[in-house]
């Protein structure tokens, strides 16, 4: 994983595919196309998973609320997807985890409407149906459930990841079948195909470009053709992390009316809130939190919580989503495939949970033929219950290093067998060990502090807490 080695392959190879744009969509491309043998150079003008892809709500889900929008389709593959991830290509990554839907007396739904709805989905699920549940089993799921004017509380299942590791996972398979993956290389020209990267600028040769740039996508179709019409528009999503959350055996969906929900989810030891959706309409690289932002998400939380500890930590992500009019909380969450007059396939849009298709469909898009939609095991994925860990671990830092690497932990602590060092923690308060910073740099492309703490660790989520 040499840098300069990757430059120089970047440089003087002939690829099959360049894929720009190394979140979700991305790195699934990257990851589908090699495993078909396909030769792949994937490029990132910042990090993997710098965007989008991690700052979603980590929600590996059908898709409760699509029912209401009509996605009935979106919301069966969804669950498909979900299934596969669980079972096959993520076990460690992705997990399942209760929901708890309150109905309060001043909610937008009634008990029956809400029943219906997770009757059909809990079908498209193949899941056993929960139903309605009594308030005090609810009370035990959720301790800080607010119970003033609480009517019920439907019960269905779902699924929680970390959405950048499991970006990485998919980067780290296309890399170990050959592909070429450079982040901090932009692609500044399409005729010709140009990318520049540590202040070099490379022409780089590939039969097919795919662009998966997310909130950049329409900025890359433009180099190809100035005149491109936008293919999408914007909605920013913030989230709030808060202290919270160990002691919950449920999340917790929270509607606010026919169309928005929000979330109330215990994810890597903490509690977290979100999201909103606005339309958002400036440049993809500024966006940012506002305190109007953390006020939203904290008083939505607040209908169905007692208490709410202070922001540990927030962020905002973009959703790529099709043009058209109306507000973007009802916009159907739809992928948009687009071919320029180049032959460059574009993909804007889609969800996290049914990446593995929307990489296959844009292949497909691309002229590939023949692809296996059958799911393959992501680094790590296998071997989780015969790990022979070589150095003492307390068992709460075995179960996390487990989670966020697999059988890949074993890897990651190999150094610490001569280096003792590399058992501390990165940041007080987490579980995030010096030898994951180590493994961040040397095997996972990290080039900076950020790139290690906030996308291949969870050490951000110590918030203001100074690193030790």
């Amino acid at each position: 994983m040499d840098r300069a080695a990757q430059l120089e392959r970047l440089a003087s190879q002939r690829f099959d595919l360049l894929v720009v744009g190394g979140g979700i969509v991305g790195a699934g491309i990257a990851e589908a196309a090699t495993a078909h043998g396909m030769s792949v150079a994937l490029v990132d003008k910042g990090d993997f998973a710098g965007a989008t892809s991690s700052a979603s709500s980590k929600l590996i889900h059908g898709g409760l609320r699509y029912l209401r929008l009509g996605d009935v389709g979106l919301v069966r593959e969804a669950h498909h997807e979900r299934r596969v991830l669980m079972r096959v290509v993520a076990p460690h990554l992705v997990r399942k985890l209760p929901f708890l839907f309150p109905l309060y007396d001043d909610g937008p739904y009634r008990p029956w409407f809400v029943q219906t709805g997770i009757v059909v989905y809990s079908t498209l699920a193949r899941a056993k149906l929960n139903g309605l549940v009594e308030l005090e089993r609810a009370r035990k799921l959720v301790p800080e459930l607010r119970a003033d004017g609480l009517r019920s509380c439907a019960l269905y299942e779902d699924a929680w990841t970390n959405d950048g590791r499991l970006t990485l996972a998919n980067v780290r398979a296309a890399a170990d079948r050959g592909a070429t993956v450079l982040n901090g290389a932009e692609v500044v020209g399409v005729r010709p195909l140009e990318v520049r990267v540590d202040g070099q600028l490379i022409e780089v040769r590939a039969k097919q470009v795919l662009n998966a740039a997310g909130p950049w996508v329409d900025h890359v179709r433009r180099l190809e053709d100035p005149q491109a019409k936008p293919s999408m528009r914007l909605s920013k999503g913030v989230h709030v992390v808060v202290d919270g959350g160990e002691d919950w055996g449920a999340a917790l969906t929270i509607p606010h009316d026919k169309v928005r929900v929000s979330f109330a989810v215990p994810w890597e030891g903490m509690l977290l809130l979100g999201t909103t959706d606005t339309e958002y309409t400036g440049s993809p690289g500024d966006v940012a939190v506002s305190d109007a932002d953390v006020a939203q998400v904290l008083d939505e939380a607040g209908v169905a919580l007692d208490t709410v500890g202070p922001p540990r930590a927030t962020f905002a992500g973009l959703r790529v989503l099709p043009g058209g009019e109306g507000g973007t909380a009802s916009a159907k969450r739809e992928t948009v495939f687009s071919t320029g007059p180049t032959g460059m396939v574009s993909v804007a849009g889609g969800k996290l949970t049914t990446y593995r298709r929307i990489a296959l469909d844009a292949l497909h898009h691309a002229g590939v033929r023949g692809l296996s939609r059958r799911p393959r095991p992501l680094p790590g994925a296998t071997g989780l219950d015969r790990i022979a860990w070589p150095v003492e671990l307390e068992s709460a830092t075995r179960a996390h290093l487990l989670h966020l690497y697999g059988s890949l932990a074993v890897e990651v602590l190999q150094p610490a067998i001569e280096d003792a060092s590399l058992l501390e923690p990165i940041v007080a308060g987490r579980p995030d060990l010096r030898a994951q910073d180590l493994y961040a740099r040397t095997h996972e492309w990290a080039r900076s502090d950020e790139d290690v703490v906030r996308r291949r660790t969870t050490a951000w989520l110590a918030g203001s807490r100074a690193p030790v």
